[in-house]
């Protein structure tokens, strides 16, 4: 299907904020979604692009993306009413809105690996890059880039062990379309709750339900020294309570420290 054929359709289903593009190749959606917003003054920006030849995970990863298997698609929000303190917690609501379309989409019990990803048992369903312009009135625009392994059979042989896709888990084929539709019908719900508050206070409750740490030994690579505990729920700011075996409490933040299970992704 020819790309204007697939913004018709994302037109007709896409919420009417959202002004979207489709590109056939691009280095990454999240870069592709900054030039694109220069092209319109809707104050809220689609890209998704067949495929993405430097596709960005957190810290620098790299994230598969081959031609026309799954959805690359970065949403951009020009001037959004958010300190910029507070922006960084629209991670966890895209993780969250992202959780809630693959639920909807499948009966598979997809939950949260905090703070964003979204997994199915084990292993990795969706990955999010947020990045963020600040200049002297404040945030400028902040970009969501979510990749969801849609359609693919297999992975490269370093991410079989951690990575699936919904047509692995299904055996169905899903439309990149209706779930970009989805996936911004169920942020823009959640956004609108986060803005309320600026926090995660409207969305605690939803977030730990659907958090695959809660209650798991997880190790904390701290740059001050790892160290293991059991994860409790997340904070009204999206931070993270651990345990320490001894009983102390610590609150850690997403861009501080990475947590990962103690025998494996999870």
């Amino acid at each position: 299907m020819e790309n204007s054929m697939m913004i018709s359709r994302l037109d007709g289903i896409l919420p009417k904020e959202i002004k979207a593009f489709w590109e056939t190749s691009v280095d990454s959606t999240n870069l592709s979604a900054v030039r694109l917003a220069q092209q319109t003054d809707a104050q809220m920006v689609l890209a998704i692009a067949d495929e993405q030849t430097q596709g960005r995970g957190r810290r620098g990863r790299s994230w598969s993306s081959p031609m026309g298997q799954s959805l690359y698609m970065s949403l951009l929000l020009k001037r959004p009413p958010i300190k910029p303190e507070n922006a960084s917690m629209l991670t966890l609501v895209i993780g969250l809105s992202a959780v809630q379309c693959v639920r909807e989409l499948t009966e598979c019990s997809a939950q949260i690996k905090w703070p964003n990803d979204a997994v199915i048992g084990d292993k990795k369903i969706c990955g999010i890059l947020t990045e963020m312009r600040v200049d002297e009135d404040g945030i400028r625009h902040v970009v969501l880039g979510v990749g969801v392994n849609l359609n693919a059979g297999e992975f490269p042989e370093e991410l079989k062990d951690r990575a699936t896709s919904l047509y692995l888990k299904t055996g169905k084929k899903y439309d990149r379309a209706e779930t970009a539709a989805l996936l911004c019908r169920r942020f823009l719900e959640n956004y609108h709750t986060f803005l309320k508050t600026q926090d995660m206070s409207g969305l605690l409750e939803e977030y730990n339900g659907a958090l695959i740490n809660l209650g798991r030994q997880v190790k904390v690579l701290d740059p001050r020294g790892e160290y293991t505990g059991t994860a409790g729920g997340i904070t009204p700011r999206g931070e993270l309570r651990v345990t320490r075996p001894d009983g102390k409490e610590e609150v850690i933040y997403a861009g501080e420290v990475s947590v990962r299970g103690l025998y494996g992704y999870v």
